[in-house]
């Protein structure tokens, strides 16, 4: 099951166009990269490939990369390891959660087991190395240093809080790791290859941390809110895991005894179909839902500042439509 690509409200209808043709040439190159001499390592790559997504990180590639004066081969390059990046990271995580489902179809631990899942994750890393290799020793560094901020959030989530951190600002140490430095490095590398100056590079990798927090805040907020499956993640998905997120810490942090019995749920995963229902029903209630809302909007804004310096242009538009699709967002 295809998933639509992030859309754009308000872009210049000529910009768009340009960025349509691009994602086309970036899923071209997608599918070509991933094929390989074992077929059931091209089978399994291709699993999650062909399920679609976002493709979040290579459309801002892209869009970036209308920041400066060249336009080669090697954006699309970029675009494409980044998308790679993340589908390797997404393998290995539904390892790690357990997670039967993912993009609507089944996970590929699932389908074929974790040694398999696992190992096409470090096929696809493979895959990206190789690929940046032929854009230059600079691009496979920022890949470097990305990677191993994508692991060491992945460690910090796994092992939780140390004795005595503040849950919430591990859980926002976690999301800048985990989430916002690929979409970082995104942002960055579109300015980058495309010869932007270097303030506006440096303002993009800003920009894409920032906008990268709100995406997984906005995750956290449709797990919870949403009624429909049309993610392909069936809501209350993180509560099951036990994982937290914005929602959960601040029901945590709350010091209201009609929430007790709740705070002490939500120590757990939860397993029970009932109990999740009936959880998922005061978390949508809950002040904390609208508290989370609240903080997101106050990221967009950080984003939105972000902005304010670049030259007004059809780009600098569509950069403000784009933190729109991600804090507005549904699925």
């Amino acid at each position: 099951m295809n998933q639509p690509q992030l859309a754009i409200p308000g872009i210049e209808p000529l910009l768009a166009a340009d960025l349509t043709q691009g994602l086309a040439k970036v899923e071209e190159l997608l599918e070509s990269h991933i094929q390989g001499d074992y077929p059931l390592v091209e089978e399994t790559s291709r699993h999650l490939v062909l399920a679609g997504g976002k493709r979040l990180r290579p459309l801002l590639v892209l869009l970036t990369s209308h920041l400066g004066p060249e336009r080669g081969m090697d954006i699309y390059k970029a675009a494409v390891a980044c998308e790679l990046t993340h589908l390797g990271t997404l393998y290995h995580d539904d390892v790690m959660d357990e997670a039967a489902l993912r993009r609507g179809v089944s996970s590929a631990n699932y389908r074929w087991g974790n040694a398999v899942a696992i190992l096409t994750g470090d096929y696809l890393f493979a895959k990206t190395s190789a690929l940046l290799a032929e854009v230059g020793p600079e691009a496979v560094l920022l890949q470097a240093l990305t990677f191993e901020r994508l692991v060491i959030g992945q460690i910090q989530e796994t092992q939780g809080p140390a004795s005595g951190e503040d849950a919430m600002e591990h859980y926002m140490k976690v999301v800048a790791n985990k989430t916002a430095s690929l979409i970082s490095t995104s942002a960055r590398f579109g300015a980058m290859l495309s010869g932007a100056d270097p303030r506006v590079t440096e303002t993009m990798t800003e920009f894409g941390e920032v906008i990268g927090i709100a995406f997984q805040l906005a995750d956290d907020i449709i797990d919870i809110a949403s009624e429909s499956r049309e993610s392909g993640k069936v809501p209350g998905t993180d509560l099951k895991e036990g994982i937290p997120t914005l929602v959960t810490l601040l029901v945590q942090q709350s010091t209201d005894p009609a929430d007790a019995d709740l705070r002490e749920i939500l120590r757990s995963p939860i397993h029970d179909d009932q109990v999740l229902t009936d959880v998922l029903a005061r978390l949508r209630r809950h002040g904390a839902l609208k508290e989370a809302k609240a903080k997101l909007d106050a990221i967009a804004i950080r984003a939105e500042r972000l902005l304010e310096d670049l030259p007004d242009s059809p780009v600098r538009q569509a950069l403000f439509g784009l933190i729109g699709a991600i804090v507005n967002r549904t699925a």
